[in-house]
Parts: C-alpha cells; structure tokens; sequence
C-alpha cells in the first residue's frame, strides 16, 4: 500500500490562541507582548499564556517588526578567536540583560573583512543595533550603510573608534602600564612580556605590550630592557621558553593574561625556577584560578561594568537614535599584589 505524503500542518497563528483562550487578538497581542499591563488580568495572562504553550504558538518575528517598525535585533560580531573567561563571561551576561529588556541577541562570526563589505551582510539581517567586536573592519562607510538600512545605533568594543559609531572602550593599553610600574617599583630592569603566537588575540595582547613599554620607556632608566617572547597556548612552546629562560637573563615576566601565566608558572617551576625569586611573574584579569595556584598570581585585574548597566545604555541609545556620538569606558584596571611578584 503507498503511504500518501501528509500535508503540512499551518502553523497556529494568535487568532488561533484568541480563540482558545475566549479572548481577542489584541488582547493576545499584549499578552504576548508584555505590554499594557493595566488592561488585562493575571488570569486572562495565564490563560492566554496557557493556549499559547498548547497550541505551540510562536509570535511572528516579521510581523512584529512590522508593527514596530524595527525588529529589535542586536547583532554581536565577533571574531574567530577564543577570548579569556573574564570577557567570555562578561559578553554573557550583556547578553543575558539585553534579552531581559526585550532584545533578540544575533551572534555574528566573521573573521573581520576589511572596508564596508562586512557591514552588508550585517544590514541583511535589519538589526535594531550593531555591538562590532574587536577586529570587525567595521569602517565609516560601514556605519552609515547600516544606518542607511534602519539600524538606530551602532557601537564598537574595543580598537578604534569609527566615525559614526558609539565606541564602547577597554583599557588594554592601562593593563600593561600597570604591571609595568610594579614590576619597575620592585627593581626589575629586565623584564620579559608573553606575546601570544595567536594573531587573533593581537587585539588585545598588542594594546598590554605597548603599555608595558611605554611605561618602561617612561620611568625604567636606559638599564630597562624589555624583551617581548612569542608564546603559543601550548605545554611545547611554554617548555621550550623555560628551558633558555637563563640565557635570556630575565627576572620578571609579564604574561598577557593568566591563563598564560599558569602555563609558563607550571614550566619555570619544572625547569627548576622559583618564582617569584628567580623570576617575578604578573598576569592578567584575575581568574579565579590565580587565586588557587601556588604561589598566588600578581595580576593586574580589569574591572568591566554590571552587564545590566551596560544594556540600558545600549537601550536608551537605540530610543534616542539621534544621540551624538561618543566613547564610554567599558572598565578600569588596577593591580593586585599577591605572591608570584
């Protein structure tokens, strides 16, 4: 017997739920839409929630966006690279707050096309606001296709400002002063600084080398040297440096962040270094791994803002979209003295 194709079923629209739940449309449309609270009951609430959930209804995203006029989108771009849990972490919850103030949250990989290319495959998809992360190749051109295109405000995180845009600042240059002035205070003149071998970490680990050097150049003496190591994120290429850590005559080491510091912690210690007594050891970001190891991570701590502060700014420049544009300091830094230097 040939079993005869079966038809789709239609997907169940409100006017179906309004007529589940014995109410109207517009009543389901402020249900599901959270808004004018006043007008209707919690009971009528759950009960138009209740017909929604049975009948699997799911509001029309397009639609919506009809009615107003936006589809409250914000797209986060961000690059093919693996960042450290203090960022990971922070990204998360400005996702977690944008989505509670009524914002769908669009992740957008790319690995950063130059010019205003890879703003058009953003415009695409009509984004209420652009979040650009590092190393987009977001430009001016860019910005104004965008607008162009109906999104009402567009931010970069980090790198340089683009006209046009909100710049959403990190002081990664302040990360490496501050580890070099401690270093430069406890009598340290020849200074190593981990570079990750990764370059799609060069948005954050060149910002911490310039600081750590223009520090240097600043207060060190013409007895400072310092010395920049390329490193990959691997037990290998961390052995490897620990082995000629003599030769390089070196008594301090700034590491980029703590992850690498843990790493190159673990390889001095193998190749029978004390820290911090033959070498002085300072990261970056202050996980919470730098406070469980042994010795205790000097790490310089970048403190990022609450993610629910940040998503109402986000939000009250989407509402004024005519807002001139400027930066806002996402954090500020400041170091943390414990064991390893």
């Amino acid at each position: 017997m040939t079993q005869q194709p079966t038809t789709p079923r239609t997907a169940p629209t409100s006017a179906d739920v309004a007529r589940h739940a014995g109410v109207s449309r517009a009543t389901v449309s402020y249900v599901l839409n959270d808004s004018a609270s006043g007008r209707v009951s919690e009971q009528t609430r759950q009960r138009v929630r209740a017909a929604a959930e049975e009948l699997g209804y799911v509001p029309h995203a397009a639609a919506r966006s009809l009615r107003a006029g936006h589809t409250g989108i914000v797209l986060l771009t961000m690059p093919d690279a693996v960042f450290g849990p203090l960022f990971t972490s922070f990204l998360g919850e400005l996702r977690g707050a944008l989505r509670a103030l009524g914002y769908p949250i669009v992740i957008y990989v790319d690995p950063g096309a130059p010019d205003a290319d890879v703003a058009v495959g953003w415009a695409e998809l009509r984004p209420t606001a652009v979040l650009a992360g590092l190393g987009s190749g977001l430009t001016e051109r860019g910005v104004a296709l965008l607008r162009r295109s109906g999104t009402r405000a567009v931010f970069t995180i980090g790198g340089q400002p683009v006209p046009g845009a909100h710049a959403l600042t990190l002081d990664q240059h302040g990360i490496g002063t501050a580890a070099a002035e401690h270093l430069l205070a406890r009598g340290h003149r020849r200074i190593g600084a981990v570079v990750p071998s990764d370059p799609t970490l060069d948005f954050f680990s060149r910002p911490r080398l310039e600081g750590l050097l223009a520090a240097c150049a600043e207060h060190g003496g013409p007895d400072t040297l310092v010395q920049p190591l390329s490193l990959g994120y691997n037990e290998q290429d961390t052995a490897e440096l620990a082995s000629r850590w003599r030769e390089l005559d070196l008594s301090a080491v700034f590491t980029y962040n703590d992850e690498y510091a843990l790493l190159l912690l673990s390889a001095l210690q193998d190749a029978g270094l004390r820290v911090p007594e033959d070498v002085a050891l300072v990261g970056a970001d202050d996980i919470l791994l730098a406070r469980l190891t042994r010795p205790r991570l000097t790490t310089v701590r970048l403190e990022l803002p609450d993610g629910a502060r940040l998503a109402e700014l986000i939000d009250r420049l989407i509402r004024n979209q005519d807002a001139a544009t400027e930066s806002h300091a996402l954090g500020s830094s400041y170091l943390v003295v414990r064991d390893s230097g």
